[in-house]
């Protein structure tokens, strides 16, 4: 046998240990990994990086927690997954809209990202949401008009659902919808994790004239627990590099337009 291939067995056998460790306690960090399998922190975060590619963890700041699609994951928490590529994907949403527009913004870390690109560019438009980060990040953006929809307030993703801002946001109409989501399928369309998130974001769809999913490329060909909207009302999908090609070139077979970033 070959170093080469003595190595990656013994990589293999490690992350498999990883994730042992991964379901039986929820999370790891590097410091962990580095005592416990006396290795280097570039060879503990290389194993989180590709059990993360895999789907099989989900990569967090210092270490990586157990993905469960299923699962609604705090909003502090999402705030440090996939953080780099959260950023490229609303800087590109950002540069799409236009002076002027209204622009609808789902809760969640990737279109908080969005929020904070528009107000750097100091951009007059409107902008609906329903997510109390988003609003607290333009509160101080003079140049747009924010409309907060209200209703019942969910503290672990720190936005407002229900009737009431249901009701609020039949009033309403949107040039542009950007819908961050916790699985793209590519039958089926987005899904989230809560019932009452699924019900606004449908909604959302329907009061929108164009309609964006920004979405990290784990999300890509996964289904969470609620149904959201056809896959057919998605205009186009903004991705990062990681995406799979057979996926991004699927999506575009259909007519949605892929933005890799």
């Amino acid at each position: 046998m070959s170093k080469s291939d003595n190595s990656r067995l013994l990589a293999e056998g490690r992350r498999r240990k990883i994730l042992e460790l991964v379901e039986l306690s929820g999370q790891v960090t590097i410091h962990d990994l580095v005592k416990r399998f006396a290795v280097s922190a570039v060879t503990a975060r290389s194993d989180l990086d590709a059990l993360s590619s895999q789907g099989a963890v989900l990569r967090s700041h210092g270490g990586a927690v157990r993905y469960a699609p299923t699962q609604d994951y705090p909003l502090k928490l999402k705030a440090t997954l996939h953080r780099s590529e959260k950023v490229r994907i609303g800087q590109a949403a950002a540069q799409l809209v236009q002076p002027n527009e209204t622009v609808i913004l789902d809760s969640g870390t990737t279109t908080a990202e969005i929020a904070k690109s528009l107000k750097r560019a100091k951009l007059k438009v409107s902008v609906i949401t329903s997510a109390l980060n988003i609003a607290n990040e333009l509160v101080d953006a003079p140049e747009i008009a924010l409309f907060m929809l209200g209703g019942l307030l969910r503290t672990v993703s720190y936005s407002f659902v229900g009737p009431q801002a249901e009701a609020m946001l039949r009033e309403l109409h949107a040039d542009r919808l950007f819908l961050a989501v916790d699985g793209l399928d590519l039958d089926a369309g987005p899904f989230t994790a809560d019932v009452l998130e699924a019900q606004l974001n449908g909604l959302m769809m329907k009061v929108s004239r164009e309609v964006t999913v920004v979405a990290d490329s784990t999300k890509l060909g996964r289904r969470s627990l609620f149904h959201i909207g056809p896959l057919e009302n998605i205009h186009r999908l903004i991705t990062d590099e990681h995406a799979p090609e057979s996926f991004t070139d699927a999506l575009r077979k259909k007519g949605i337009e892929v933005v890799v970033v």
